[in-house]
């Protein structure tokens, strides 16, 4: 299933949802209320995050766990809860709890142990669900976040409070799923159906400080995660898929306080967007009641996020520790971990993120640069093999972020479907700095090998594409032009200089862009210099008169041309010795000459 992983928080795709209509108006309403309401209360956000882990089986069962397979295709007497079926742990997911609690720069827990809790959904076979209470696996770490520079920019460190270990539970199947998802009505039951595949999946739960304070910070923290987990290997982090799930806890108080207030906890948050605007939903909502002198009608309790209306609403009360009953897990022996094991994995890991994002702004580029690169692992890998070959950090970054990156959205590829290597653009942009080939061919190239792949240098000998610099070939080009439109060359003679832009344009054909940029480009030096000579013979009689005198540019009355119609500056520009004549010759008749 392709995925893209090159947008940020801000810039994440959304499922399709009704369009809610906004006006700048609105929108412009909005922001001056939140400025209103931060000006008197303080927001005060935390973040649980659960993280589908990538294993090969489920975390207490052989099951294999494969999204959109067939409901209940994939379940075995352990993930179904029936009696007597014993759990045993998978080792990988021990594994990846400890990777993810030293990327986050956690104390690991070497003595842990799992714990049930205790509540019935219809999702949930076995009536609890096994995870970590006391003891969890790692705790009081931190994440560093660079927010985007179209918000202000900055660093931010949000702390993290516990990673712990549990299982998945199913799904319910609603109504709008199609061929499975059929509600069935009794007289007075209402059913709807169960799809076991996921329920025994691994998970981490991240639980965050409640470090937050906007929409923003927490939908850049949660995307910070998503980048986290991926370049760890430890999940795939779709939110689209459920991989990737985040539970948002929302209170305020007044400017000043320092007690908390009562927090509410939102659900249903399927991209950053959403997070985004279901916080600050919820902040206005709080405020509101807070300046109605009816805080107390702030409880804890869960509400959904309604994309449609673009609100929350209530789901049901929010349940306390003492309802879960927690209990060791029988069934399960404790987690045990030593040195060695956890040294083996702290040497394993990639570098993240962060580390990511400091190298790319010591190589001197800008902090935009360096979001847009690091914020996809492929990407990122793609930048530094192009570098590692050779090639210009800032011209590499600027031809990943530019065409590339609109081909692969325009064509919804990832880069890895691509045709192009790193190798390839590394040669295709040395081609273009040596002057091999124009910018403008480099461009045609570039195109060919993401539809087709091939070499730099194979495109270039087959379509013989190598750029003319010999000034010797060049002029016989100019001559060619010239010599076949001898009318618009007569009527260039005679100062329409605007005819310029059509041996512009024949030269463009003559050589097919096989020439250089403007500014640096021999064809038009050698182009306007046959033009000036050819115009400058016309002007021998009439310099003859004057021969005792010398044109210069400081007499009265003198002007040069503009330097984007003269090329050539002063006595080389026959179209300056034209002007000065004229001048000169008023300027003598009126002197009596």
């Amino acid at each position: 299933m392709k995925s893209t992983h090159t947008q940020t928080a801000t810039q994440e795709k959304q499922q399709p949802s009704p369009k809610i209509k906004s006006s700048p108006q609105s929108n412009q309403a909005k922001t001056r209320t939140l400025d209103r309401i931060s000006k008197e209360y303080e927001a005060i956000i935390g973040i649980e995050t659960h993280v589908q882990l990538s294993t090969l089986s489920k975390a207490f069962c052989p099951c294999p766990y494969i999204y959109g397979s067939q409901p209940n295709t994939s379940v075995c007497p352990i993930c179904m809860g029936l009696p007597g079926a014993l759990p045993v742990v998978n080792s990988k997911v021990v594994e990846f709890a400890v990777k993810l609690g030293l990327a986050l720069n956690c104390k690991l827990s070497f003595y842990s142990k799992f714990d049930r809790k205790q509540y019935f959904y219809p999702d949930l076979p076995k009536g609890y669900q096994i995870s970590q209470f006391d003891i969890p696996i790692a705790t009081g770490g931190y994440l560093d976040v660079d927010l985007p520079v179209e918000f202000g920019g900055g660093h931010r460190r949000f702390g993290i409070t516990r990673v712990h270990m549990e299982e998945d539970a199913g799904k319910l199947l609603h109504a709008d799923d199609g061929e499975y998802s059929q509600e069935i009505t009794f007289p007075i039951i209402y059913a709807l159906q169960v799809d076991l595949n996921r329920a025994g999946v691994p998970l981490l739960e991240i639980v965050s400080e409640p470090d937050m304070r906007t929409g923003i910070e927490a939908a850049e923290y949660a995307a910070e995660l998503q980048r986290l987990v991926r370049y760890l290997g430890v999940s795939n982090g779709n939110m689209q898929e459920g991989s990737l799930r985040c539970d948002v806890n929302v209170s305020i108080r007044p400017v000043g306080q320092s007690k908390f207030g009562t927090k509410v906890e939102i659900k249903n948050l399927n991209s950053f967007s959403s997070i985004n605007r279901a916080i600050d939903f919820e902040i206005a909502r709080q405020a509101l009641l807070y300046s109605q002198g009816k805080a107390d009608q702030i409880v804890q309790e869960t509400r959904l996020w309604e994309e449609g209306s673009q609100k929350t609403v209530t789901m049901r009360k929010k349940e306390g520790l003492a309802d879960y009953r927690y209990f060791p897990e029988p069934d399960l022996p404790e987690v045990i971990l030593n040195k060695e094991y956890v040294d083996s994995i702290q040497s394993s890991l990639p570098e993240l993120p962060e580390m990511k994002r400091r190298r790319y702004e010591e190589m001197g580029l800008s902090m935009q640069d360096v979001l847009f690169l690091a914020n996809d692992i492929n990407v990122a890998r793609f930048f530094d093999a192009t570098i590692e070959k050779g090639a210009d950090v800032k011209l590499a970054a600027n031809w990943i972020m530019g065409d590339i990156a609109a081909y692969m959205k325009n064509e919804k590829l990832t880069i890895n479907e691509i045709k192009l290597s790193a190798a390839e653009l590394a040669e295709l942009i040395a081609s273009i700095k040596g002057a091999t080939i124009s910018g403008k061919i480099g461009k045609e190239i570039l195109f060919e090998l993401m539809a087709k792949g091939g070499t730099v240098k194979g495109i270039i000998i087959e379509k013989d594409l190598v750029q003319i610099v010999d000034p010797s070939e060049i002029e016989k080009m100019v001559d060619k032009v010239l010599s076949e439109n001898p009318k618009q060359l007569e009527q260039y003679r005679g100062g329409k200089t605007k005819l310029q832009g059509f041996f512009a344009g024949n030269e463009n054909i003559e050589r097919q862009g096989k020439s250089r940029a403007a500014e640096q480009d021999p064809f038009r030096e050698i182009k306007c210099e046959k033009l000036n000579v050819l115009v400058r013979r016309n002007l021998v009689i009439m310099c003859h008169f004057i021969s005792h005198r010398t044109i210069k540019s400081d007499f009265p009355g003198s002007t040069h041309l503009s330097s984007d119609i003269c090329l050539l500056k002063g006595s080389r520009c026959c179209l300056c010795i034209i002007k000065s004549f004229a001048l000169y010759s008023v300027y003598m008749s009126e002197a009596g000459f």
